[in-house]
């Protein structure tokens, strides 16, 4: 459970776990401005901060978008901020060939939505013997994350977690059923709410994902309402110059507000 996962540190804050970053890797300087903000105010809150950020964008609407800075570069970087500033570090891998690169550089290793039930991809992950978080696929019901989670299990890793990040609406959104929370919870791992990713609005016309950061405010408040253990949050200090997912992603300024009002819901709920 959450009081084995090596990131929680020793805090008798009660609270959440953070993981947060910008979407992908753009470069050096954007990297360490944002995590070193992140790392300042999760302190103060006494929030567990684990450091994200794609090496590289698989999964894109169209050819000539934003898809990293090149593998190795990327990694890297991500190296460097977790030694530089003594933070975990969670990043995506897309295929079973990534585990190991990636696992070299990093404490967590993402199983992206969309990829949620390849058994080769979960395998390898597992076997690198790294945490592995695995998001709830957008068409799959909360129930079914027991068999993504048992694979991992399985293939000899008991560290796992689990993460919502919405269930397809129609075409163009995505909903989030937060009986879902409670209801993967109960097969034992560590549920996180992804807050932005909840939020995009896939499938655009245009061929750039759309979303609704005017939210996540609402959607982070309701998910540590109902008991999230943690919760995944993109956010850049200019979204609107992001290279990816910039439509969604949270302000780097807004970060200390939001995540002061969620650790004052935590007290709340936690004496209940």
């Amino acid at each position: 459970m959450i009081e084995t996962l090596p990131f929680i540190k020793n805090t008798n804050s009660g609270n959440f776990f953070l993981l947060a970053g910008p979407c992908v890797v753009e470069g050096e300087e954007m990297l360490y401005e944002t995590a070193t903000r992140i790392r300042q105010i999760t302190d103060r809150l006494q929030i567990p901060f684990v450091f994200k950020a794609s090496y590289r964008k698989a999964n894109r609407s169209r050819i000539d978008s934003f898809t990293g800075i090149g593998d190795k570069a990327a990694l890297e970087l991500l190296s460097r901020v977790r030694a530089d500033l003594q933070v975990p570090v969670v990043t995506d891998i897309h295929s079973a060939a990534e585990a190991d690169m990636a696992a070299q550089y990093v404490d967590i290793l993402q199983i992206p939505a969309f990829l949620c039930r390849q058994t080769d991809l979960l395998e390898a992950a597992a076997k690198t013997g790294k945490i592995v978080n695995i998001k709830k696929g957008q068409f799959l019901a909360p129930a079914a994350m027991q068999f993504a989670a048992q694979k991992v299990i399985d293939s000899g890793n008991q560290k796992v977690m689990l993460t919502d990040r919405g269930t397809m609406f129609g075409y163009h959104d995505l909903i989030i059923d937060y009986r879902g929370i409670p209801e993967m919870q109960a097969f034992g791992y560590p549920v996180v709410l992804d807050i932005t990713h909840s939020l995009q609005q896939p499938n655009q016309a245009s061929g750039v994902t759309g979303g609704q950061p005017d939210l996540i405010e609402t959607v982070a408040k309701a998910g540590i309402a109902v008991g999230a253990d943690g919760i995944f949050l993109e956010t850049h200090p200019n979204p609107a110059v992001a290279k990816s997912d910039g439509a969604n992603m949270l302000k780097l300024d807004y970060l200390d507000g939001l995540l002061t009002k969620l650790v004052a819901i935590r007290r709340v709920v936690a004496d209940f």
